[in-house]
């Protein structure tokens, strides 16, 4: 169910048809059908940086089918089918180009997204011949390349300039989402937080699903109620329990809602699954260190049982059995380090509270940081509470200007953002992501209550031992 970092699947399965279309399924090496496809969709003779451009957007194309699982969500045995219509073509058992297939064992492991979102585009294209699409023009590439330009080059043109090429992205083997068994009230794992998350955001679009204010992976009486109603909606057995197929079709709602098979998606940002970068462990010393010690910190507010720790941006003892005992109570293995499987962990956890935290109560304590980069041209509560810290701060510390709390982050908010990175020794960027806010919000606290309040929980909410 879109959890995590994309990758490269060893295997996809085509259906030769149309989806509902009585028709063989082909299993086959994910390098040999995009080999398959780029030789059946564009020529061997054009620019090879054209044939480039389309073999990024042929290995981006399957791969945002396999990440939103869009046939398999809806109960089909394939990934993608051989039909343009719906599709890319393949053609069983065709020839294979030398120089494609040179191409594809070089690439086939990297794929296009949008900056700042995680999934694979879902990069539209159409020969611009016979057929014209708003995505990339095949027959047009080669007019590009002739012009001299580079593969990045010709899908910004068609694509955008937000975007990315993801380089060397893992192959594994792909294995179906669902847990492999129902969800069900009072469980305790990432499955039931990532259920939570899409439930909450395909309550926007289904504003008669209750949102669930405690997304931590705890499945409660809300997460029940979310269920219930979600299943009645779309004429499943309300048994508020998530079983296989209200599983997939709470992944296929949340696929929809956000256009994630969509050239225009919504996108999954980084911080709904922040990206993983790296494992984490001791005598490391990094940003990333010290983003883990302040979400950790935050979770530990929240549960007991999660021991406590400094933010330093250095991974110490303390740091260390910090992971250890949120792994012991999220059910993970305890090894002191930090892998995929943690980080998100966490971070969900972390989401979870954030959800939680009403931003009006932010005069009396500081507020965790949103979960999402805070930049020029955003305008929410929490750019107004982040104007509000920099205000109060620039009454004892004046080198960083005032700003009027207006909700939108301007110009004038970026300069003051810039001049507390400055005075701070932060990289100065002017963005605001969770080290820059715990900065801030750290330093209001101290000035405002006199000693740091980090992180702080609102009146009404109680630190608990267990994940609810």
């Amino acid at each position: 169910m879109l959890i995590g970092e994309p990758f490269i699947p060893s295997e996809i399965t085509v259906h030769l048809g149309a989806p509902d279309e009585a028709a063989a399924n082909v299993t086959l090496p994910f390098p040999e059908y995009i080999k398959n496809v780029a030789s059946s969709e564009i020529y061997p003779t054009w620019p090879e940086t054209a044939l480039r451009a389309n073999i990024y957007a042929i290995v981006s194309f399957a791969l945002n089918r396999i990440y939103t699982e869009w046939y398999r969500s809806r109960g089909y045995p394939f990934d993608v089918t051989a039909v343009t219509q719906y599709d890319q073509k393949f053609i069983e058992g065709r020839e294979i180009y030398d120089n494609i297939s040179r191409l594809v064992d070089e690439l086939f492991d990297d794929y296009i997204r949008r900056e700042g979102n995680i999934e694979p585009l879902f990069a539209a294209f159409c020969n611009g011949t016979t057929v014209t699409c708003s995505g990339l023009s095949q027959w047009g590439t080669v007019d590009l390349a002739r012009q001299g330009l580079l593969p990045y080059e010709i899908l910004q043109y068609y694509y955008g300039d937000d975007i990315s090429i993801v380089k060397n992205a893992p192959v594994r083997t792909n294995t179906p989402s669902y847990p492999g068994a129902p969800l069900t009230p009072g469980q305790t794992n990432t499955n039931v937080q990532t259920a939570q998350i899409q439930l909450n955001r395909i309550s926007g679009n289904y504003p008669a699903i209750p949102k669930i204010p405690d997304a931590n992976g705890f499945y409660d009486s809300a997460t029940e109620n979310s269920v219930r109603e979600f299943q009645r909606i779309f004429n499943l057995d309300q048994t508020g329990v998530i079983d296989k197929s209200t599983w997939y079709r709470i992944e296929y709602i949340y696929t929809s809602v956000k256009r994630l098979a969509e050239l225009d998606s919504e996108g999954i940002t980084l911080e709904e699954f922040p990206q993983f970068t790296q494992n984490l462990m001791p005598d490391m010393k990094n940003e990333q260190v010290r983003g883990l010690q302040y979400f950790l910190a935050v979770v530990g507010a929240y549960y007991d049982a999660v021991q406590p720790l400094q933010i330093t941006g250095v991974y110490d003892e303390q740091t260390e059995i910090s992971v250890r005992s949120f792994q012991k109570l999220f059910g993970l293995p305890q090894t002191g380090n930090v892998d995929e499987q943690t980080w998100n962990a966490i971070y969900r956890a972390y989401l979870g509270i954030v959800d939680s935290v009403p931003t009006d109560v932010a005069e009396y304590i500081p507020i965790p940081y949103p979960g999402t980069v805070i930049q020029e041209g955003v305008t929410s509560d929490y750019v107004r509470i982040l104007q509000e810290y920099l205000t109060f701060i620039h009454e004892t510390i004046p080198v960083i200007p005032a700003v009027r709390n207006t909700g939108y982050f301007g110009p004038l908010t970026k300069a003051a953002v810039l001049a507390f990175q400055r005075y701070s020794g932060l990289p100065e960027n002017g963005v605001v992501g969770v080290v820059t806010w715990d900065a801030i919000s750290g330093l209001y606290s101290d000035l405002k209550f006199g000693y740091d309040k980090r992180p702080y929980q609102a009146p009404g909410y109680i630190i608990r031992s267990e994940p609810r």
